[in-house]
């Protein structure tokens, strides 16, 4: 496995805290999510760059990297619209 594909790994971990925290309802677990959330989209472009520079391509992370990032933005959404923080309509 690859150091790209770990952090690729890394950021799909860090999505249930994410929502954990987005769920608190406290000012400091709202901030927290945000730090959650900055982090994994910055983990998005070093594994990218790692991924291109040590020429770690690998089919694993082709397809887990847009999936990771879709899960990852989709979890966003999805607990803005559950906390009525926008419509789903």
């Amino acid at each position: 496995m690859t150091t790209a594909n770990k952090i690729t790994l890394i950021r799909v971990g860090m999505i249930p805290f994410f929502i954990y925290f987005a769920y608190q309802g406290t000012q400091t677990c709202d901030i927290i999510a945000l730090c959650i959330f900055l982090l994994a989209s910055m983990t998005d472009a070093l594994d990218g760059y790692i991924a291109r520079h040590y020429n770690q391509t690998t089919d694993f992370g082709k397809f887990m990297d847009p999936l990771a990032d879709k899960l990852l933005v989709t979890s966003a959404l999805g607990c803005f619209v559950e906390l009525e923080l926008t419509s789903a309509i």
